[in-house]
């Protein structure tokens, strides 16, 4: 089957019910979300949102109660569906008595390559994740950052076309996961589907082109990053204008609030807040501040939780 979407859900559910209060927890509830091929996705969400489990369904990891999940259009407890996954992991437990070439040919021969193709690609993934010199070692003596690259080349190894990736800069230093950034987005120019699951939202914000925010097992807010973080500006603070001007500048301003005496408007273009200005000083009032603005990820993170 073929799809325009890498990953597919309808009203995805799973509830859990307690063997002794017989009391339900809906893990997830009524998750729908399309993740275009090719495209680069963050999920968010606060701790128990609900984002853990809604991999493991697409891994079929976890049986959901009700709904549907589809990976390039097949159903996902199909394991056909789940051969183009690379995954990795949170929190990843590898058998520390491995070098990191043999954990990675462990992993390789797992998904059937043959020993000479995964010797070629075992060389190849050491190095794209800057581990060739450790590829001898035990990784019993791994750092975590190391260990987080290793966890990188492993769900790579196979060249999948959707990766899974559930906090793939955890631990790692600055100069590391700028180098993780760059592998992943060398992997989507190839058309490489990219599904992040992170709590760095700084992170998300540079790599991701489109999030889904999930609270309390539910999409909360989705969307392209451009649009979600579309609120550059201009905030304006005025001392105690007279309120009919305070009302006019109201009706051209996105927001406004009170606070101190002061009074801030938010303006989304320049014409507007120099109309604003303009207005201001034909009635001398007294300007408190006037500074540029941009909404951040970590502000609609923040707004559509607190909602």
């Amino acid at each position: 089957m073929d799809s325009e979407y890498a990953i597919e859900t309808q009203d995805l559910t799973k509830v859990y019910t307690s063997r002794w209060s017989r009391r339900e927890v809906r893990a997830i509830d009524g998750v729908s979300l399309r993740v275009r091929r090719g495209a680069i996705f963050g999920l968010l969400g606060p701790n128990g949102a609900g984002k853990t489990t809604f991999v493991k369904t697409l891994l079929s990891a976890v049986r959901p109660t009700h709904g549907s999940a589809l990976i390039f259009g097949r159903d996902a407890s199909q394991p056909e569906a789940r051969r183009p996954i690379g995954y990795l992991p949170e929190n990843h437990r590898f058998p520390t008595y491995f070098t990191g070439a043999g954990m990675l040919d462990f992993y390789a021969a797992l998904s059937g390559l043959d020993a000479s193709r995964r010797k070629k690609l075992i060389l190849e993934q050491l190095e794209l994740v800057g581990l060739s010199q450790w590829a001898t070692m035990r990784i019993g003596k791994y750092s975590k950052g190391m260990l987080q690259r290793l966890g990188l080349a492993q769900a790579l190894i196979h060249s999948p076309t959707i990766l899974i990736l559930d906090e793939p800069t955890d631990g790692v230093d600055p100069v590391g996961r700028r180098q993780i950034r760059e592998i992943l987005e060398g992997f989507e120019a190839r058309g490489v589907t990219i599904f992040v699951n992170s709590h760095l939202l700084a992170e998300v914000e540079t790599l991701c082109h489109e999030v889904a925010i999930l609270d309390k097992g539910k999409v909360a807010l989705s969307g392209k990053m451009q649009d979600l973080t579309a609120g550059k500006g201009y905030r304006l603070t005025v001392a105690q204008p007279p309120e009919a001007l305070t009302e006019e500048l109201r009706g051209r301003a996105t927001s406004m609030a009170r606070r101190d005496g002061l009074v801030d408007f938010q303006f989304s273009s320049r014409e507007l807040v120099n109309g604003a200005l303009d207005l201001l000083r034909a009635q001398r009032c007294e300007i408190e501040a006037l500074a540029p603005t941009t909404s951040t990820l970590e502000e609609v993170f923040v707004r559509t939780v607190e909602k």
